[in-house]
C-alpha cells in the first residue's frame, strides 16, 4: 500500500491574517491498520480491522477465505445452504492452504427448520477445530453457538483463562445481541453438561464470560436483514456492550464491529469514526474474482444501482415470513418470490389454488407441473430432513410451502452455476452498498469485475478511508479542507 506522509495543516482562512501556504501544524500519518481497535489484531492475528463476510451457497468460496487472510484481514467461508459433505473438505483446503499463518473462520447460520444440521455443523467445525465461527440470522440464543462458544476453554496455571474458539455474532437488533454479550444462561449450560457437551470446568469458566467476544452490527445490508441505519443501530448496541462488560466485571469489553453499508471509503470511515473495532463487507464481495458466483451474476451485481435492491421471501424462514434484500434490477425474483408468499397466506394447500393461476405457476416460475416439483422435494427430503415430508403428510399447507420453498431454493443456485435459461429468476443476495461501490469505482480499473480481487477492494476501501479519516482530523483542527481532500480514487495497490 502508499507509504502515507506526515501531514502539514495549512492556513487557508479567507481573512488574509495568513499567508496562503503557511504551516500553522503537523498531523502523524495514519495508517489503514489503526482504523479499528488494537486488541482485534492482537487477538485474531491480521494486520487490519477488515472481514470478508460469510455469503452463503459457498459464494464466500475457499479462494475468497484464503485470499482474505493472505491480505492480512479475515475471511468466513459460506456455509449456509451447504449439506456436510460440501463444507467438510472446504474446511479441509482453506485449512491445508492457510495452516497455522493467517486466521480465517466459517459461517454457522441459524436453521430453524432443520435443527439436526445445524449442530451436526457445530460438531464438524470442532472436529475440525475451526477456532473462528460467525453465528448468523440467530433471533436468540441456542445451545449450539454456546457449545461451540465454550467447548476447550480452561485456566492456565497462571490464572489466564483460555478460548481456543473465537466466536463472532452477527445481530440487527440490541434484545438478540444482549444475549450473545451476557454470559449463557445457567440452565442451558447444565444441559451441556449433562449431554456431555461441556465439562463441568467448561461451564463454570464459561459462567462469568460473554457468549461471543465479536459482535457485528449488522445495518441494511444483502441478505437475512432487519434494513436498520447503521447509524441508529450501532452507537446503541456498543452502549450495552459497555454496560453488561461493567455490570459483569468482564476484563475485556467485547469488540462491536460494522456491517451494512459498507461499500465505499467514507462508509467505512464512518463506522470506525462512530468506534467500530472492525467492519465487515458483503456485498461488494460477491462481484469479487474468488466469489463463488458466476461471471454472468457478477456482471448484474456490477450493474447494480443504490436503488436496485429489494425484499423477498427467503427460503430457510419462508414460513415464518422472514425476508432477505437481494438484486431487483435485471431479474424477476423478487416479484415472483412475493407471489408464492400471497399465496402461501392466501390459500391452506395447493389444491385450493385456481386452475388458471396454477397453470400460471408451472409456466412461469416452475416451468413443469407442481406434481414433478413436489416429487423432486419428495427426494430431496428424504435424504435431507424426513421430518418434513412426515409434517407435510399431516399438513397440506406444509406442503405447498415446500414446494414453492424448491424455488427460492434453487433460485440461489442458478446465479452459482450461470444457469442462462434462469437468468430472470437469480436470487443474489445484495444490498446497497453494492450500488454506491459501482458508482465509487466507475471509470477506474475496479470498474470491471474482472479486475475486482479481494486484496484490491480491500486495500482500495482501507486506504482511502484513512484518506477520509485524515481529512476529518484536519477538518477538526479548523482547517478549512477542500471537499477534494476526501476524495480518494481506487488505484492497483500492493501489500508492503
Amino acid at each position: 500500500m502508499h507509504e502515507p506522509t506526515e501531514g502539514v495543516v495549512r492556513a487557508a482562512f479567507a481573512d488574509g491574517e495568513r499567508l496562503a501556504g503557511e504551516v500553522i501544524g503537523h498531523l502523524p500519518p495514519i495508517y489503514p491498520e489503526w482504523l479499528g481497535a488494537r486488541s482485534f489484531g492482537a487477538v485474531h492475528g491480521t494486520r487490519f480491522p477488515y472481514v470478508v463476510g460469510e455469503m452463503a451457497r459457498g459464494i464466500a468460496s475457499t479462494r475468497l477465505v484464503v485470499a482474505a487472510a493472505r491480505t492480512g484481514a479475515i475471511g468466513f467461508f459460506g456455509s449456509g445452504g451447504l449439506p456436510l459433505a460440501r463444507v467438510d473438505p472446504a474446511l479441509a483446503e482453506i485449512a491445508r492452504e492457510l495452516g497455522d499463518e493467517a486466521p480465517w473462520g466459517c459461517n454457522l447460520i441459524h436453521s430453524p427448520n432443520e435443527p439436526e444440521l445445524e449442530a451436526a455443523l457445530v460438531g464438524l467445525l470442532l472436529r475440525r477445530g475451526v477456532r473462528r465461527v460467525c453465528a448468523s440470522a440467530f433471533m436468540d440464543l441456542r445451545a449450539t453457538v454456546v457449545h461451540y462458544a465454550f467447548a476447550g476453554i480452561r485456566r492456565e496455571t497462571d490464572g489466564r483463562i483460555v478460548r481456543p474458539n473465537h466466536l463472532w455474532a452477527k445481530i440487527s437488533r440490541p434484545e438478540v445481541a444482549r444475549q450473545f454479550l451476557q454470559p449463557a444462561p445457567a440452565g442451558m449450560l447444565q444441559a451441556l453438561v449433562d449431554e456431555g457437551k461441556l465439562t463441568a470446568a467448561e461451564a463454570a469458566l464459561a459462567a462469568h464470560l460473554p457468549v461471543a467476544e465479536d459482535i457485528t452490527v449488522e445495518a441494511d445490508s444483502g441478505g437475512h436483514t432487519d434494513n436498520r441505519p447503521l447509524t441508529a443501530l450501532f452507537p446503541l448496541i456498543a452502549a450495552q456492550a459497555l454496560e453488561i462488560a461493567r455490570a459483569h466485571q468482564y476484563e475485556q469489553v467485547p469488540r462491536i464491529g460494522a456491517a451494512g453499508g459498507l461499500g465505499t471509503p467514507a462508509a467505512l470511515a464512518a463506522a470506525f469514526q462512530m468506534g467500530a473495532a472492525f467492519v465487515v463487507t458483503g456485498s461488494v464481495n460477491q462481484s469479487a474474482v474468488e466469489a463463488g458466483l458466476s461471471a454472468d451474476a457478477k456482471q448484474l451485481l456490477a450493474a447494480a444501482g443504490v436503488a436496485d435492491c429489494a425484499m423477498a421471501p427467503s427460503a430457510d424462514m419462508f414460513e415464518l415470513g422472514v425476508k432477505v434484500q437481494v438484486l431487483r434490477k435485471g431479474t424477476f425474483f423478487p416479484q415472483r418470490a412475493t407471489r408464492l408468499y400471497e399465496l402461501y397466506q392466501k390459500h391452506a394447500a395447493l389444491e385450493e389454488i385456481a386452475p388458471g393461476e396454477r397453470e400460471k405457476l408451472e409456466k412461469e416460475i416452475f416451468r413443469q407441473p407442481l406434481s414433478a416439483v413436489w416429487a423432486e422435494c419428495e427426494e430431496f427430503f428424504r435424504q435431507r430432513a424426513p421430518a418434513e415430508l412426515t409434517a407435510a403428510e399431516r399438513n397440506p399447507r406444509h406442503r405447498m410451502a415446500l414446494v414453492f420453498r424448491w424455488y427460492l431454493g434453487r433460485s440461489s443456485y442458478w446465479p452459482i452455476a450461470g444457469e442462462a435459461s434462469r437468468r430472470a429468476d437469480y436470487q443474489l443476495w445484495c444490498g446497497p452498498a453494492m450500488g454506491s461501490f459501482n458508482q465509487w469505482v466507475a471509470g477506474s480499473f475496479l470498474e470491471a469485475p474482472e479486475n475486482r480481487t479481494v486484496a484490491q477492494l480491500a486495500l482500495n476501501l482501507l486506504e482511502g478511508a484513512a484518506v477520509v479519516t485524515r481529512a476529518a482530523q484536519l477538518r477538526s483542527c479548523g482547517v478549512a479542507v477542500p471537499a477534494a481532500a476526501s476524495e480518494f480514487r481506487p488505484r492497483p495497490l500492493r501489500l508492503v
